[in-house]
């Protein structure tokens, strides 16, 4: 056989054998960069702050401060008068029936032991007679209230004394009744005994240190997914309060704080909250709605496994010349999302596809937008395997490369409705609040997972239990 003839036979059969045998298209792999860990911060939210604090939690504080002896002036000479006054049994708080919504009535059983000066000094010699009172009885008192910086404040008055035994006068070592005398005579303490109230009320009736330690508890960071490592932070701007209202055997303090909630993916983040920097402002009412930026995060584990089914069972070519895709692997490199196709069948290899996800927010699906090959893998498939390489097959595999987040956004509500149920971060503290319908707000990329970010419209309340 003469050898032109051989080596046709042997290029025949190369190319018979190319033709019917796998194709290996080796393609560079576009390595992930490292997006850092994300914060996201919301737009202004409102959490309503109501106080709740009861008549009978003043009353006790009251009782605590003014006990035994509540008033001792020993100095007769600056104004003739030297007074004890002692504190019986508990005073009684409560509203007063002539004015219940704005005033509160205060009972002080007492007794009082009172020295009275009179008399003169003329040239230089002092003709004084010092007689001593002995007063037991009940006294009423009624109190404006007001919140001055921080402070349940009171203004009372004077209203009446009962006595529980006419008042006497000591007289040669005897007890002489002096009723007639004495009660024209109840402007000389009853100044002091009004004072004391105000000062006790207001000293037990400090909301500061509460209303902060409420606060810090608050803006600890809260973990929404331990999963992800997903966490809810509050940041306060501002704090509100609206007058202190009386209501039944309660004081309601209207309260407020502005604040910006934000979502961290990432290692536990440090608390913003600082004590020092937050001031009361008046206002004359509350907003309470909120707008919570909840993270529906996807791992692109958890996406790569979910595509990877997607692609089950399907073909994508025509003719003899098909190829399957067996897995599926994503990841971020410069702002665009890879995809990484394992395919066997005519081509075997990976080929890479690059695109930007985008969200439908009526099948709440992530998808990718500008799905293209990257440039190696192109121009290795115009050379080795242009049939891959065209629009419509490439358009067919992006059917398949999106996945629903539903199960994501079901469980950031989940875990933001359980932050709404009556938690309680600290004794004393109760957080509630609703839900309304969830929005999409955007999608960014970290180089763990895509976290499309989901707006919740609600109400949050933080209650304040008394003064624990």
């Amino acid at each position: 056989m003469k050898l032109h003839s051989i080596i046709a036979i042997f290029t025949a059969v190369i190319l018979v054998s190319s033709c019917s045998s796998t194709q290996k298209i080796e393609t560079l792999k576009p390595e992930p960069d490292d997006a850092s860990p994300l914060v996201y911060d919301s737009s202004p939210s409102f959490i309503n702050l109501p106080i709740t604090v009861k008549l009978t939690d003043i009353e006790n504080q009251t009782n605590t401060l003014l006990n035994g002896l509540i008033y001792e002036d020993n100095n007769i000479q600056d104004d003739d008068i030297e007074m004890k006054i002692w504190k019986q049994a508990p005073i009684k708080i409560q509203n007063d029936p002539a004015n219940p919504d704005k005033k509160i009535k205060t009972i002080l059983p007492l007794k009082a032991t009172i020295k009275y000066r009179i008399g003169t000094k003329t040239l230089g010699v002092e003709l004084y007679d010092v007689r001593e009172f002995n007063l037991n009885g009940v006294i009423t008192l009624s109190s404006d209230v007001t919140l001055t910086n921080w402070k349940l404040t009171t203004k009372t008055e004077f209203k009446s004394l009962d006595w529980n035994e006419s008042p006497t006068m000591s007289v040669f070592g005897k007890n002489m009744p002096i009723t007639y005398l004495i009660n024209p005579a109840i402007s000389i303490f009853k100044s002091k005994i009004e004072k004391s109230i105000d000062d006790a009320i207001e000293q037990s009736m400090d909301f500061k240190p509460n209303v902060l330690a409420a606060l810090e508890k608050v803006c600890t960071p809260f973990q929404m997914s331990d999963t992800f490592e997903s966490w809810l932070r509050i940041v306060p701007v501002e704090v509100y309060s609206t007058n202190a209202k009386l209501k039944k055997d309660s004081f309601l303090l209207d309260m407020g704080m502005k604040c910006n909630m934000e979502t961290i993916v990432g290692k536990q983040p440090d608390s913003k909250f600082n004590a020092s920097k937050i001031i009361l402002k008046p206002v004359a009412k509350i907003p309470n709605q909120i707008a919570a930026n909840i993270a529906a995060i996807s791992s692109y584990v958890d996406a790569s496994k979910i595509m990877t089914k997607n692609f089950a069972g399907q073909e994508f070519g025509s003719g003899s010349k098909k190829v399957t895709v067996k897995n599926v692997a994503i990841w971020h490199k410069n702002g665009k999302m890879v995809i990484a196709l394992d395919v066997l069948g005519s081509i075997n290899g990976t080929l890479y596809l690059n695109g930007f996800p985008q969200y439908n927010p009526q099948t709440k699906e992530i998808y990718f937008d500008k799905l293209d090959y990257v440039l190696d893998t192109k121009s290795k498939l115009m050379r080795t395997a242009s049939w891959l390489g065209q629009g419509y097959i490439l358009r067919k595999m992006e059917e398949s490369c999106r996945y629903s987040i539903q199960p994501n956004l079901e469980e950031g509500k989940k875990s933001m409705a359980a932050y709404l149920k009556n938690y309680s971060p600290m004794p004393g503290v109760f957080i509630n609040g609703k839900m309304e319908d969830i929005q999409f707000d955007k999608i960014q990329l970290t180089n763990q997972a895509i976290i499309a970010f989901i707006k919740i419209n609600g109400t949050v309340n933080v209650s304040v239990d008394g003064l624990k």
